[in-house]
């Protein structure tokens, strides 16, 4: 399912090979929280600019319009026109961040809709089973979010139900995938590896969940608060004991610099909401660092946003215009800068790549770490 091309240090070149489509890793996946790119930005924009995972959130779609509505619609790829592989989180990061009042037992976790307050219960089947109906190709495990600091004990009692409730996610699945209703049957389960910022916690949890040999492992809990040094230092600690043949997840990470750094370190598969976020509100992202669209020294600017980008924004649009429709309040602005940093995102991936299967990868990490994270 996973096969490595190519090392170069600890850094990996790899192929997932997914029942809708083969990826190739290092990959960022773009968000589409509610399935769709925030920006209007479509399924076939999301071709165009080099996309090949893209990811959708449980806990939105639950609430609305409804995993089982999506079903009877055939299932996510149909419900948006997407045919390349999609990633479903598994909803624990919303129930933990968004939700109103919560309780956690050992069963999941009641909670209130932040939509509409509603009670609601959701444990690891029932993620399980709005993942099936979703008909993702990727599902994540039900896991516990730790707030960055927490006390050890109670990390430790979290990261115990975390494992716990990963056991009965990898039993619900292979159920799942084995009912008639079940629209895709090849669904793969991806568990997550907690334990905040303590080493031994972190170590001991990958050991233990990489016994349960499933299809691929993230690293959780991580860009949440604590230091770039401490997330990296994280890594060093954990990967070791990851399993070596499956692809590595960095859930919610990062900036440029910050997915080089752990691509350094062996981490295949990343996502954040930086890149779409970030040009809603003209912050945009380049080769030679970032730069704010706004500022006044772009009012009469006829340069594309980078002059060595091939993005349909860059191709077509100066800087002065895209500014023009920021101040005008056009959408359009918004549009043109999403593609442009989604495209920078997944061809900033191919030439990691690139720079991987040529062992040069090391120097082009040194090249670009400090200018990515340049303000222009």
């Amino acid at each position: 399912m996973f096969k490595i091309l190519h090392k170069n240090g600890n850094a990996r070149r790899g192929e997932f090979h997914t029942v809708h489509g083969v990826v190739q890793t290092p990959v960022f996946q773009n968000v589409g929280t509610l399935a769709a790119i925030k920006g209007a930005v479509s399924t076939e924009d999301l071709k165009e600019i080099g996309c090949q995972v893209e990811l959708s959130n449980t806990y939105h779609l639950h609430l609305r319009p409804g995993d089982k509505i999506v079903h009877q619609m055939g299932g996510l790829h149909k419900f948006m026109n997407w045919d390349r592989p999609i990633l479903t989180d598994s909803g624990g990061f919303q129930v933990f961040s968004l939700a109103g009042l919560r309780k956690i037992t050992e069963e999941g976790v009641k909670f209130n809709s932040h939509i509409d307050g509603r009670h609601i219960f959701m444990g690891p089947e029932e993620s399980m089973q709005i993942q099936s109906n979703l008909a993702s190709t990727i599902a994540m495990a039900f896991d516990e979010c730790i707030e960055n600091p927490a006390p050890y004990e109670y990390v430790k009692n979290s990261v115990d139900r975390t494992t716990r409730w990963l056991e009965r996610c990898k039993a619900e699945m292979s159920r799942l995938n084995t009912l008639d209703t079940t629209i895709n049957k090849n669904q793969l389960l991806f568990g997550i590896n907690q334990g905040g910022i303590f080493d031994d916690l972190r170590v001991e949890h990958m050991k233990r969940i990489a016994k349960l040999d499933l299809p691929g492992y993230a690293i959780g809990g991580l860009a949440v608060g604590e230091s770039h040094e401490e997330m990296y230092h994280i890594l060093d600690v954990v990967l070791p004991h990851a399993p070596e043949d499956r692809p590595r997840y960095l859930m919610g990470v990062g900036t440029p610099s910050n997915i080089i750094e752990a691509v350094a370190r062996g981490v295949d598969f990343f996502d954040c909401v930086i890149a779409s976020r970030n040009a809603r509100h003209a912050f945009i992202f380049t080769k030679n660092g970032t730069m704010n669209l706004l500022n006044n020294k772009y009012e009469t600017d006829p340069l594309p946003i980078d002059p060595e980008c091939n993005c349909p924004a860059c191709r077509n649009y100066s800087r002065a215009y895209i500014r023009h429709l920021f101040k005008a309040k056009e959408m359009l602005g918004m549009r043109l800068c999403v593609l442009h940093n989604l495209y920078f995102y997944n061809h900033l991936m191919e030439d990691i790549r690139l720079a991987i299967e040529e062992d040069r990868f090391e120097e082009f990490r040194r090249e670009s770490v400090e200018k990515l994270a340049k303000r222009i």
